[in-house]
């Protein structure tokens, strides 16, 4: 999978840091909001005349040379199933939130496009979205299936639907991962590693022999135990469920025992020089890091495939250890969605072109891959590679699979496992399901305090968690302050809430 499934890790840190901003779920929108709830379903003949949508979706880079080549040949396939064009328009990602908005807020034609998880319950709230339940049971029906009861239902707001999550790795399990040949040339038993204690002898090997590598490196925005998680965060972490979501008392993750003990495990380290000193204002990603020669591994987020995506994105051979088995939270199923916006004039045409992303492979490959024969050649049913002459700095067209609808409809690029799609359809259905899973908090009634707590968090937590700060006297500290901006008010109206979920939910 060449497509720089890189850009997966950096967009979810960007949206972790902006999810602060966007945690207002609201009360759903009926009459002049927006909704389009009221709106009648165009009729058959309606639905069945020509038309064209238009489907927005985020960018990385530059458009690719040959997007018009892949819009024709889209409309080829979607003119003969549903007598309809699609316009498909591209939009550069650090652009796409407020050209999205401003496409919503002016009424300009826009029908599908990608949600972001932190960013939903806010479109719902201002009506930005379409409801789609009567869609999905009529023209969506393949969607519904692909996805499966639990996870089709984890993104309803107040019982309904408004976004359809797309079918990738749904869940996420966490480890280390460590450069192959430290591990060869030092003898580490990485097969040993299953607590944070057991990591400490691998980190000490690294140090002591390798005194200008990091061993535990961390990223932009992140601590080296962002990626090491037994909580269910519920979105913000500003009230959180232990156990993996087992148990639905909502308490403050940073009074634990545990967040305190995780906290001295990294002062330790940090003092040993296990951590980077400038942890705190790291500016490159963790795979940079490690491909400069300059760390030797990291905790991270890993699911089926991991390893042979992170040795292509280091350049070098990656290992990893599972440490916490997987589970499949909210914000891990709703990161990327699709969802009709309310400008849609047939949204009924919309959902039949969402259907195909989610059920058909000819439209799912066009959108991933590009054109047989000029962007890829089949080295088996399944398997495909470039073109002769043509490699990744050259081909004219790869899309973001992990995007477009359904991955598991898309091939498999030469190098990677044949089974990859099987074995994360198991890593999706065998996945610890958290007690909350489609539970969305609404901050609306605690937003004040719900920023004061996110201030508070940004002042501390990274430096707490890199292990630059002492924990016994900064800890404390922080504590003190997360009070002091209203934690417990927010803590109490999540619990309010999650309790009126659960209970309408049979939970």
């Amino acid at each position: 999978m060449k497509k720089k499934l890189s850009w997966v890790c950096a967009m979810f840190a960007i949206m972790l840091l902006i999810s602060a901003c966007a945690s207002n779920k609201g009360n759903e929108a009926t009459g002049s909001s927006g909704n389009n709830t009221a709106q009648d379903p165009a009729s058959d003949e309606e639905t069945r005349a020509p038309y064209e949508l238009t489907m927005a979706y985020f960018s990385f880079g530059s458009v690719p040379k040959d997007q018009l080549l892949i819009e024709e040949e889209l409309n080829k396939i979607t003119k003969a199933k549903l007598n309809t064009n699609v316009k498909l328009l591209p939009i550069s990602f650090s652009a796409w939130q407020n050209q999205t908005n401003l496409m919503l807020t002016s009424g300009e034609k826009l029908d599908l496009m990608p949600i972001f998880g932190n960013m939903y319950a806010n479109q719902v709230a201002k009506g930005q979205l379409n409801e789609l339940d009567d869609l999905l049971a009529n023209q969506g029906e393949g969607i519904v299936e692909a996805l499966g009861p639990d996870y089709a239902n984890a993104s309803k707001i107040n019982g309904k639907t408004y976004a359809v999550p797309t079918i990738r790795d749904l869940a996420q399990k966490y480890g280390f991962l460590i450069r192959k040949d430290l591990v060869d040339k030092y003898n580490l038993k990485l097969g040993e590693v299953k607590t944070l204690d057991d990591l400490e002898p691998i980190l000490r090997t690294i140090k002591e022999n390798e005194p200008n590598m990091i061993p535990l490196v961390n990223g932009v925005g992140n601590s080296p135990i962002t990626s090491y998680n037994t909580r269910d965060s519920l979105g913000d972490d500003m009230g959180v469920l232990l156990n993996n979501g087992q148990d639905l008392k909502v308490v403050n993750w940073f009074e634990t025992e545990e967040y305190a003990a995780a906290l001295e495990k990294m002062r330790e380290w940090y003092l040993a020089g296990y951590i980077a000193k400038d942890a705190i204002t790291v500016k490159e990603s963790k795979s940079d890091i490690i491909k400069a020669g300059k760390g030797a591994g990291n905790l991270a987020v890993m699911k089926p495939g991991f390893d042979a995506q992170e040795t292509r994105q280091s350049g070098m051979p990656i290992v990893s250890v599972e440490m916490l088995p997987a589970v499949a939270k909210t914000n891990t199923v709703t990161n990327i969605m699709w969802g009709i916006a309310k400008n849609s004039k047939n949204p009924v045409r919309a959902m039949e072109l969402l259907n195909l992303l989610y059920t058909d492979k000819e439209v799912v490959n066009l959108l991933d891959w590009g054109i047989e024969g000029k962007h890829y050649v089949k080295v088996s049913e399944n398997v495909i590679d470039y073109p002769e002459g043509v490699d990744a700095s050259t081909v004219g067209y790869s899309g973001l699979g992990w995007l477009f609808g359904n991955q598991f409809l898309s091939y498999i690029f030469k190098g990677d496992d044949e089974k990859l799609w099987e074995e994360m359809k198991e890593f999706n259905s065998g996945a610890i399901k958290s007690k909350a899973l489609g539970f969305t908090f609404d901050s609306t009634s605690v937003k004040t305090e719900f920023a004061a707590v996110s201030n508070v968090m940004s002042q501390y937590r990274i430096a707490l968690e890199c292990g630059a700060l002492d924990p016994k006297k900064a800890l404390p500290e922080f504590i003190a302050k997360l009070k002091d901006a209203g934690i417990d008010k927010v803590i109490a109206e999540k619990q309010k809430q999650l309790d009126a979920w659960a209970a309408s939910n049979g939970n």
